[in-house]
């Protein structure tokens, strides 16, 4: 045992000083330089189109898409007395197998927003936790939520349907203009950006005016790169199935199955409805149209799915149009202060969405961004209010920076691989969820959304690490134990730094060095 606790000890050391090294490191590069420019805005018109001139009011701020983030930060502002203009590709119900999952944190913010009434009357199912699965065995993640009242839950529903219901609430608004319309670029002058072009629904081209323009278009969004330099990773398709009639292991629970060769995850998003979504690596994606993927599903991940639920999988499969993909999109926050304008949502960061964390992030976005902005009454000095929302990429880091960690390392832990190390990380993850008591609440509070904290994140990361490297060395220390030991200790590394160090160490763990979290409002 005392070879155990000098392991475990020595590799909690060792990435204490390899996370202090990111944070030096970090300190060395410093922040990225600001555009500076600075302009005057036509207050008279918001929208003008080209050759005519159509009047419709001045505009404090210009919001791109009315997805989750782009509607609830719209009614947010509105609720504030700010005028608002929502430009939306298309306004029927996005019809997606992404954004189903709402976790207890992102229903807080709902809350925080005057928002909750829009999971109510869209059969949206209330989720406590899941069930992981893995060789016969099963853990139980509970949400803690004992210190809340009992509405507060995880909630999962039709994503199109949540989406037309926050897009109700800010129809309701007189001072908010949601509007039908395709953003083609951002009206830039001198490295400052004054509103938008873009075409309505009869495809005329026009430009709209704004002191302020926020992006909230989406993954695939078109002007992300007009505002950041971000490196897109795919990782991995979600291979996507709806499930009818049947029920899953445990009621009012998720179920995620650690299989090889993907990891399977299920969970209820109606009253008779319930989603399948198949974890497969972007390498090797057979083919939807010629019956590859039909045939991988039945022979590969149908012996793995639990009793209860592989008669509806296979009459799901059987049933070509039901079959959909995804692409798994991984973007780390870049940010690139602009004057006039912000990014937010998917277009600003993704995270993979085992966790269903994508939307509690939005959300707790949005309520950042909004108390950022409340105290301003002047929003035409560009670069004093650019200087002064740098403070938005801190502020948002313990949601954000711990929920895209622990998501992007979950998916790397969980999918099958040939190494023996990553195996044995999987069986301590595993195995540490299955402890419960402080452990798994831990952990699930991180999961949640409720807890969010990186230190905390850290913590249970290192308490993994060693609760795997004991298991090995279990039970006599030998020598090629304590080399696998090692080993796990090295990989694990290797696998949450790069993700600690994209997410910005310093924002992370040290937010009062950052210059940018002192900055006060200007007039």
């Amino acid at each position: 045992m005392a070879y155990q606790f000098i392991v475990g000890v020595g590799g909690a050391i060792a990435s204490l000083l390899g996370l202090f090294f990111l944070y030096y490191k970090s300190l060395l590069r410093g922040h990225k330089k600001t555009r500076t420019a600075s302009m005057e805005f036509p207050k008279e018109n918001c929208v003008k189109e080209t050759g005519n001139r159509e009047v419709v009011g001045t505009t404090d701020i210009i919001i791109v898409g009315a997805g989750v983030a782009g509607a609830a930060l719209a009614y947010a502002l509105g609720k504030d007395g700010r005028r608002v203009r929502v430009i939306e590709r298309d306004l029927n119900a996005p019809d997606t197998i992404a954004g189903e999952g709402l976790m207890p944190g992102g229903y807080l913010k709902l809350i925080e927003l005057g928002l909750e009434d829009c999971v109510d009357e869209i059969d949206a199912q209330r989720i406590l936790g899941y069930v992981l699965y893995k060789d016969g065995k099963d853990a139980k993640v509970s949400f803690p939520l004992e210190k809340f009242q009992s509405h507060v839950a995880g909630r999962n529903f039709h994503h199109g349907r949540f989406v037309q219901r926050l897009r109700e609430k800010v129809a309701s608004l007189h001072n908010v203009s949601l509007g039908q319309g395709t953003v083609t670029s951002l009206l830039e002058e001198n490295g400052t950006v004054k509103g938008v072009h873009y075409k309505n629904k009869s495809g005329q081209v026009l430009t709209a005016y704004a002191p302020l323009t926020i992006v909230c278009d989406g993954g695939f969004s078109n002007l992300r790169h007009s505002l950041c330099y971000p490196k897109v990773d795919v990782p991995s398709y979600f291979v996507g199935l709806i499930l009818n009639n049947c029920k899953l292991p445990h009621a009012n629970f998720g179920a995620l199955i650690l299989a090889d060769p993907s990891p399977i995850l299920f969970y209820p998003i109606s009253s008779t409805e319930i989603r399948c979504l198949v974890d497969v690596p972007s390498q090797n994606v057979p083919s939807v149209s010629d019956g590859e993927m039909a045939h991988y599903l039945k022979t590969l991940v149908a012996p793995k799915v639990p009793p209860e639920l592989q008669t509806a999988f296979i009459f799901a499969i059987e049933k070509r149009n039901n079959i959909r993909t995804m692409p798994n999109r991984i973007m780390a926050a870049a940010s690139c202060p602009t004057p006039g304008a912000l990014l937010m949502g998917d277009a600003f960061n993704m995270r993979h969405p085992i966790t269903g964390g994508g939307m509690t992030v939005a959300l707790s976005d949005v309520v950042v961004l909004r108390d950022l902005l409340r105290p301003l009454h002047n929003l035409y000095d560009a670069y004093a209010v650019c200087k002064y929302l740098e403070s938005f990429y801190t502020l948002r880091k313990p949601m954000a920076s711990t929920i895209n960690t622990l998501a992007n390392l979950l998916h790397k832990v969980f999918s099958a691989s040939s190494d023996p190390a990553m195996e044995d990380i999987q069986q301590a993850c595993f195995g540490y969820l299955r402890i419960g008591g402080v452990f798994t609440d831990g952990l699930s509070a991180l999961l949640s959304g409720l807890y969010p904290r990186p230190l905390s994140l850290a913590f249970h990361c290192f308490a993994i690490a060693i609760y795997g490297v004991g298991r090995l060395l279990l039970p006599f220390p030998s020598p090629k134990r304590m080399w696998t030991g090692a080993k796990l200790i090295w990989v694990a590394s290797g696998i949450l730094f790069p993700l600690i160090k994209s997410e910005g160490v310093r924002q992370m763990f040290f937010p009062l060095t950052v210059p940018a979290y002192y900055r006060t409002p200007p007039l």
